[in-house]
């Protein structure tokens, strides 16, 4: 996937550190972290690895989702307690600088047992390697950083082996990715297909059980060209059924706010940032994924045709208020 290599530095890159808006809960996060996450932390990581080395807006909305005050209930929440006890895998993708994975790692990932693995370009795996080194002050060491070139069915599988998802000895599955995580990814047309390939790669035998539910995949997103990336919704839904996430708020006087979307509030800029979370449609399962980029973007291979279609539930969201 050496091709992809360049995106991380586009001509005429021109762009400087990303510190969060006064909307997004993650100042004592990033007051613990500065050495990492910080401006001048973000200077030279995008002076080495280009768009990589910056944190963007979406992350700092999901690190809101990931950690927040008690005053917040999130419908779906990320983890559900009632499934507590059970071995918790966080798979990131295009993890860049890791603020998002060492979140996690710092507040999710709390039983022994529990796994974050960061990944991104082999390239900009020695900046994770770094970060969520340092990061991890308290030496938990639950964060791994491994290669993930979108659209690599080896790296994927790769993964799936090493945690013992296979096993080639005797098929048995031994476990499985529980949550799939993706900041800020939907972006170059380039590599929205091989982003949807690698997504059906890490929800399809053999990388996940059939002895096991789907993983949950969320998607903290900000939209900046609808036409250039809804391409990428459209194929998207026709695989995987998803919604946003919504939040309310308890104020002073114990009073319950109504649901509305979370991530409206993206800033100065006025642009929409949310996220949603996806799950793997059942019955997708036994459709063949087309082998040419094109076709999965144009919907061939879903719904069992080959005939070229697209799925309607982003418009629909966005028409309806995105499910306010």
């Amino acid at each position: 996937m050496a091709e992809h290599k360049h995106l991380n530095f586009p001509d005429k890159l021109a762009i400087s550190p990303l510190l969060p808006h006064h909307a997004y809960s993650t100042s004592a996060f990033l007051d613990e972290q500065q050495v990492v996450f910080g401006a001048e932390a973000q200077r030279e990581g995008i002076e080495t690895y280009g768009i990589a080395g910056r944190v963007w807006e979406a992350a700092y909305l999901m690190t809101s989702y990931i950690d927040h005050p008690s005053t917040w209930e999130f419908d779906p929440p990320l983890i559900d307690k009632h499934s507590s006890g059970r071995k918790r895998v966080f798979l990131e993708l295009g993890s860049g600088t890791g603020i998002v994975a060492a979140k996690i790692a710092q507040t999710a990932a709390l039983c022994g047992r529990d796994l974050v693995i960061a990944t991104d370009l082999p390239e900009v795996c020695p900046l994770l390697e770094k970060n969520l080194f340092v990061a991890d002050s308290a030496n938990t060491q639950v964060a791994l950083v491994r290669p993930l070139s979108w659209g690599s069915y080896d790296h994927a599988i790769n993964i799936a082996r090493e945690l013992k998802l296979v096993d080639e000895s005797n098929g048995h599955e031994h476990g499985c990715i529980t949550h799939i995580i993706c900041s800020d990814l939907v972006y170059f047309p380039e590599l929205m297909a091989p982003l949807l390939r690698t997504l059906l790669h890490l929800t399809s035998l053999p990388s996940v059980s059939i002895f096991e539910s789907q993983p949950r995949i969320i998607i903290s997103y900000k939209i900046r060209s609808l036409s250039k990336e809804t391409p990428f919704w459209s194929a998207f839904g026709l695989w995987f059924s998803f919604e946003p996430v919504v939040v309310r708020k308890i104020d002073a006087n114990n009073s319950l706010s109504e649901w509305q979307r979370f991530g409206s509030d993206t800033g100065d800029d006025g642009d929409l940032a949310f996220i949603f979370v996806a799950r793997r449609r059942s019955e997708s399962l036994n459709w063949m994924i087309p082998s040419e980029d094109i076709d999965l973007l144009g919907g061939v291979g879903a719904k069992g045709t080959c005939g070229k279609k697209y799925d309607e539930t982003f418009e629909t969201l966005l028409l309806m208020g995105l499910g306010e």
